[in-house]
């Protein structure tokens, strides 16, 4: 009885932790961005330009593309449909309850997570759909989704917290209104992405078996003293991916692997060892790779120095962004114009939904409006994203970035380095592709238990 009591104090504790945090960042969505007209917009790698004849700024979310030409118009509608297509993976309430925990809601503790799973999302769109595929329905997500859905969150939320309080099981709100699927006029072509865009979408859902999902992933954190409810840092969600990839029994994902770099320090061998590696059938096959690299742009704020060199990665169409933020608040940077950088927010409080069922919802999988954030705010401590199909994309992805590394760095030593041969090789324990008895080896806890205090070595 006295158990029961804890949980109904842990429901009622985590709901008003909900509804806090929704009204913190109810400004997410509602507030307008704002870009320039004569800087171009970089998105993963590709390049909108808004340029007119007039100076001064224009938003993205349709307010004044009256005041533009057809031509710019056009443009900033790409770059829209661009982005919204992106997936977006924001705190949820009342999934299933976290296995060892009472909690039904990562809000407050899980956004280094949530930014994890976009930068994984956007490499598996990569990989099934490619880089120029764009959600057809995407601008119909109008400017008015973001006002009604931050209106909508406030009532949502207090009849949430009310019935909490008054032991109700189901806080009566009413739905938003769902759009009628056009699906009926796509060709196949269109249909098979429409599959994929859904089946990306269920991996990352909320609930213990999604292979991606916050339950999974957690489960994973736990071997590297990780528990739900605390925070993530972006080295050691980067670790918490690979396993998750690793162990995904899902057929479609046999193609896929994900490397860590070690140390800041990308071994070659090693890559192309992942990606020549058996798939679980037993045939031979060259899997797809991403690759994350924990780095550290400065000391306790972030250098400017490495300011180029950022945009430089966001301009390369096989980057999956970045996991960094702010102080102990992540974000998915994703793209940048000028010195600003571009971003998702995990920091708005959705409802579960159950990508289980037929037909789920999509419209609070894809954000309406992008964020921007000075490059100077940025904390240094971050998680670099990219994604190579095959060998040769990764021997050319290195040769490229290798010469960015080298022209962008002031000092002695890059950001990171590309090195030929094993880690072996050079004296660092090479972690096996499968452990049969741990997720995590031991040089592998050693590593995670530095990077969740956010130390590193600064050469």
């Amino acid at each position: 009885m006295e158990a029961t009591g804890t949980d109904e104090v842990e429901k009622i504790k985590s709901k008003f932790m909900s509804a806090w945090h929704n009204m913190k960042y109810s400004w997410v969505l509602k507030t307008k961005t704002y870009f320039s007209r004569n800087s171009p917009v970089f998105l993963l790698g590709k390049c909108y330009h808004f340029k007119t004849e007039e100076s001064g700024e224009l938003s993205t979310d349709g307010s004044n593309f009256d005041k533009i030409n057809t031509e710019i118009s056009g443009n900033v509608e790409e770059f829209r449909r661009d982005f919204i297509s992106r997936i977006w993976l924001t705190y949820r309430e009342e999934f299933p309850q976290i296995k060892g925990s009472a909690l039904t809601t990562d809000c407050g503790w899980g956004c280094t997570l949530r930014t994890g799973q976009m930068l994984l999302a956007q490499g598996l769109m990569l990989h099934f759909l490619g880089r120029a595929w764009v959600w057809p329905e995407a601008l119909d997500m109008d400017s008015c989704d973001s006002e009604s859905w931050t209106s909508s969150t406030v009532r949502k939320l207090t009849a949430s917290f009310e019935a909490s309080l008054t032991a109700e099981r189901d806080p009566k709100v009413l739905p938003r209104p769902q759009r009628r699927p056009s699906s009926r006029d796509w060709d196949g072509s269109q249909m098979r992405n429409e599959i994929y865009h859904r089946k990306i979408i269920s991996w990352f859902g909320d609930s213990p078996v999604a292979a991606f999902g916050l339950h999974q992933l957690i489960e994973y954190g736990k071997k590297s003293g990780k528990m739900a409810g605390d925070w993530y840092g972006p080295a050691v969600v980067a670790h918490i991916l690979r396993k998750a990839v690793e162990e995904a029994r899902d057929p479609e994902l046999q193609g896929v692997t994900v490397y860590v770099a070690q140390d800041c320090t990308v071994y070659s061998s090693d890559v192309i060892d992942r990606q020549c590696s058996f798939l679980d059938s037993g045939k031979a096959g060259t899997k797809a790779v991403i690759i994350l690299v924990p780095v550290r742009l400065g000391g306790e704020r972030t250098n400017t120095d490495y300011l180029e060199f950022v945009k430089g990665i966001l301009s390369l169409e096989y980057c999956v962004g970045i996991i960094g933020g702010k102080p102990k608040q992540s974000y998915y940077f994703a793209g940048f114009q000028d010195d600003s950088l571009i971003y998702m927010d995990p920091h708005y409080c959705q409802s579960f939904v159950d990508v289980s069922i037929k037909d789920f919802p999509l419209e609070s999988f894809h954000c309406p409006s992008p964020k921007k954030m000075s490059f100077k705010k940025m904390d240094p401590s971050c998680t670099i994203g990219f994604y190579c199909r095959t060998v040769q994309d990764f021997e050319k992805a290195s040769e490229e970035i290798t010469k960015m590394l080298k022209s962008s760095s002031k000092e002695k030593y890059p950001l990171f380095t590309f090195v030929k041969g094993h880690s072996r090789d050079y004296d660092f324990a090479s972690s096996p592709l499968h452990e049969e008895n741990d997720l995590f080896s031991e040089d592998e806890k050693k590593r995670l238990k530095r990077f969740s205090t956010e130390e590193f070595v600064l050469l």
